[in-house]
């Protein structure tokens, strides 16, 4: 028998990737519930350890309580587990533990690694798998010790150690959690380092890099090799340098003379602020500026960034950049009267059209349906609570400090609405939807009138 016998299951894979994640979501709420979680010696309330467990797990960063002061070291352990697993997937754990007993791998689960990993066939998926491990470690390892040895000024060896290990693993997988509470001042984030280069730097790389994708990143790594990227690299690295470029641009003209923000820094400082903020809504979370105090247009920006999010088969959440491209490129292909939407001389066939429709229009009304939700039961202004749900929902973690404020129903709408951010409002779907019927005829096809 195989070690994780799932050839029984009478589940689909969208169904066992939903269930996976519950249970890992469960098991957290236990262990950060416990009084050893918590440096008060008392248990967390079990909806906001349900919450924390929810946020790790789908590695978004959002936080009732704050993470360096509130928990131990035993419940920081339990959260930065939950944000590796769940950036990951929880199908790769149970894979690369698979691995490690020298078990073999069925088909049935490489369906779910097909799954877990957002691809379209499982050919090559264990290899691709052993890839994601291997980019991910190191990239982690590499950033981890960049981190230790510029924090050891400040924090000291041991701490900077474990700060940079911490972080590595957090801001690689876009999690947005962080420690520094216990530094800077409860919810400070990275306010404290936003004239730092390095640490924006590394950050900023970590992010990027864990949101292209593995497959991005695979493409780039053999690109010596190969002479050659596939459409699908060239769309994500393409979309993402116009995001971050324009983002930074727009953030810079519009936070320039912000004293609350950028009034105080540098010119180059403003610089590099600017562009952290445009990379970390990207799912990433961490902040340099407070982001409470930026003018709403700015805020208004980022709730769009934060809806696109990262790329297809990464540790990040939104619409992704692909489906971005194709709306664009769907609006210039009937602007232009093209019939085909085209990119670097390939056609998109049309199912992938409708894809990148159906998802939008999905995440749209699920962001649209909680905020209007939440505005009848939340004391707060809309702009926080847009900026709350979308934040959710692209498992960014960025907060204008609605969060700790949250009603009880608040934070479970709040904590579902990560819970689908992270799958996927498609996965989701096909996990609910009934056991599909081939269609065994079509319809007359008729006209209406648009526009």
């Amino acid at each position: 028998m195989n070690w994780i016998d799932i050839r029984k299951w009478k589940f689909t894979p969208p169904q066992v990737l939903v269930l996976g994640f519950a249970l890992m979501i469960l098991i957290g709420t236990c262990l950060l519930a416990l009084p050893i979680s918590s440096v008060h010696g008392t248990s967390l309330t079990l909806i906001n350890a349900f919450f924390t467990a929810t946020s790790a797990t789908c590695v978004t960063g959002l936080v009732i309580v704050d993470t360096g002061t509130h928990f131990t070291i035993f419940g920081q352990i339990v959260i930065i587990a939950l944000i590796q697993i769940g950036g990951l997937g929880f199908m790769s754990m149970t894979t690369l533990i698979a691995f490690v007993l020298k078990k073999r791998i069925s088909f049935k689960e490489r369906l779910l690694l097909k799954e877990a990993l957002n691809q379209e066939n499982v050919d090559g998926i264990v290899r691709l798998f052993r890839k994601v491990l291997v980019y991910s470690l190191s990239i982690q390892c590499a950033a981890a010790v960049l981190f230790t040895i510029r924090w050891s000024f400040d924090l000291g060896f041991s701490k900077a150690l474990y700060f940079g290990v911490w972080h590595a693993i957090s801001f690689f997988n876009n999690a947005g959690f962080d420690l520094f509470g216990s530094i800077n001042g409860e919810f400070s984030s990275l306010t404290g380092y936003a004239n730092d280069f390095i640490t924006n730097f590394v950050t900023m790389a970590l992010i990027i890099l864990g949101g292209l994708g593995f497959i991005v990143l695979s493409d780039l790594i053999e690109f010596k090799k190969v002479k050659k990227l596939s459409l699908h690299s060239k769309v994500v690295l393409s979309m993402t340098g116009f995001l971050i470029a324009s983002g930074a641009i727009i953030i810079f003209i519009l936070e320039f003379t912000n004293p609350h923000t950028m009034g105080h820094l540098s010119f180059g400082g403003r610089m590099l602020a600017s562009f952290f903020q445009s990379v970390t809504p990207r799912t990433a979370g961490a902040n340099t500026l407070d982001l409470s105090s930026l003018r709403q247009a700015t805020q208004f920006f980022l709730v769009i960034l934060m809806f696109i999010g990262a790329s297809p088969g990464s540790t990040g959440g939104g619409i992704k950049t692909t489906t971005f491209a194709i709306l664009i490129g769907a609006v210039i292909a009937m602007i232009r009267g093209k019939e085909d939407i085209v990119f670097f001389r390939f056609r998109l066939a049309k199912e992938r059209i409708l894809k990148a429709i159906t998802l939008t229009m999905l995440a749209l009304f699920l962001v649209i349906f909680v905020a209007m939700v939440l505005s009848t039961t939340e004391d707060a202004a809309f702009i926080r609570i847009i900026f709350e749900v979308t934040s959710a929902f692209g498992t960014v973690g960025l907060s204008l400090g609605l969060t700790p404020y949250l009603t009880v129903f608040g934070k479970i709408m709040i904590s579902l609405t990560m819970f689908a951010g992270r799958l996927g409002p498609i996965t989701m779907a096909y996990a609910l939807q009934p056991k599909q019927e081939k269609e065994l005829y079509r319809y007359t096809e008729g006209k209406i009138t648009i526009g």
